[in-house]
């Protein structure tokens, strides 16, 4: 630069870099679905005259239906604006075909009544697809991003913190259908200056994708209230929240312990959720903790009483929601005995990578969500 004129190779890079920074964003936008459709809807435009004029040529190798191709793409990536305007084109290109090759009872390869009916209806269901994505808001290159990214915040959300040396925590988590999403999630956080580790295990009422989106939103919601509240103050606002939603079906089981990792001391609140299960290693035998309390979201002012316990060295808390050990073939009492059955094999191991295997042993074609959760003092 001399006498504050740019050279030409230094505008030359400016304006290289702000061709890259255009076409960057432009991309960008496009993934998401805040750019123009306007590239895609030339580049199928251009698509539609070609296969009319390889129909023309080639008739034995590119059949007049081929032009739902352009029109699958189109419900796929346009909007509805523009979707009619590739509907035209199309229409165009058949009337051109069939002027063209004659009509259809020439012989084979021509324009029939059937390849009109396809055509028509492969666009009328494209314009459904694509005017139900424009209601939506979420366009289909977004989309899966969208659900990918709500179930990394689901995990991330189930993650358990660390625990101090001598203890250790198993944790799994298995929607119904092999489902990505599930109605099963944890909260939990330690508190206390990190003495205190408190673990709320929630199952919401249906399962799969149709409980999915209610977790997610109580999952951030008691992950905010978590550690905000003294520990009993927490499921009765949770029950609130639940109220507030005013759900048709927006009620949901819940379990909150509190255990404090100096002494082994712990305390389990209870919404209407199965018992936890004590190992005690001097007996080697398991005992329910049945706290007392309401289903969440059914009515005002519940009261949720705790029950206490301590886990010594050797014991085992394990928490887990009703699709692990009750079917409509099988009652929750000869569920917890199967599951305690199952986890006496994993005592000499330290329950190291139960969690995953005890889902398996107990519940692995149950068509429910299902979780399970293990505490272990070494």
């Amino acid at each position: 630069m001399t006498g504050g004129v740019e050279s030409p190779t230094a505008r030359m890079r400016k304006a290289l870099h702000r061709a890259r920074t255009g076409v960057r964003k432009a991309g960008v936008d496009y993934f998401r679905g805040d750019g123009s459709d306007w590239l895609v809807l030339v580049t199928l435009l251009v698509s539609v005259p070609a296969i009319a004029a390889g129909t023309v040529a080639q008739p034995d190798w590119c059949d007049p239906a081929a032009l739902v191709l352009p029109i699958v793409a189109g419900g796929l990536l346009l909007r509805p604006a523009s979707l009619l305007g590739l509907y035209a084109a199309s229409a165009a290109a058949l009337i051109v075909e069939a002027a063209v090759l004659g009509p259809y009872t020439g012989g084979e390869d021509r324009v029939t009544a059937g390849t009109i009916l396809v055509v028509a209806a492969v666009g009328f269901f494209g314009l459904l697809i694509a005017q139900f994505r424009s209601r939506v808001g979420v366009p289909w290159r977004g989309g899966g991003t969208m659900l990918f990214d709500l179930r990394e915040r689901i995990r991330v959300q189930s993650k358990l913190p660390g625990l101090p040396r001598g203890w250790h925590r198993e944790m799994s988590l298995r929607p119904a259908g092999g489902q990505s999403f599930s109605g099963d999630f944890v909260v939990a956080a330690r508190t206390g200056g990190g003495r205190t580790l408190e673990v709320v295990l929630t199952d919401v009422s249906g399962k799969g994708m149709d409980a999915a989106s209610r977790a997610l939103l109580l999952s951030g919601a008691f992950g905010g209230l978590l550690g905000s509240l003294p520990p009993h103050g927490f499921l009765p606002a949770a029950n609130g929240y639940l109220l507030r939603q005013d759900w048709d079906e927006g009620f949901a089981t819940s379990i909150h312990l509190v255990l404090d990792l100096d002494s082994g001391d712990y305390e389990l609140y209870s919404a209407g959720h199965p018992p936890a299960l004590h190992l005690n290693a001097g007996s080697g035998r398991w005992d329910e903790m049945a706290a007392e309390g309401p289903l969440l979201g059914v009515y005002d002012g519940a009261q949720f009483d705790p029950i206490k316990g301590s886990l010594r060295s050797g014991d085992v808390l394990m928490l887990f929601t009703d699709g692990l050990v009750e079917t409509a073939e099988r009652d929750i009492t000869d569920g917890i005995d199967r599951l305690t059955g199952e986890a006496d094999r994993y005592v000499a191991s330290g329950f190291h990578g139960a969690a995953w295997h005890l889902i398996e042993s107990v519940a692995k074609d149950v068509n429910d969500d299902r979780a399970l959760l293990l505490i272990c003092r070494d």
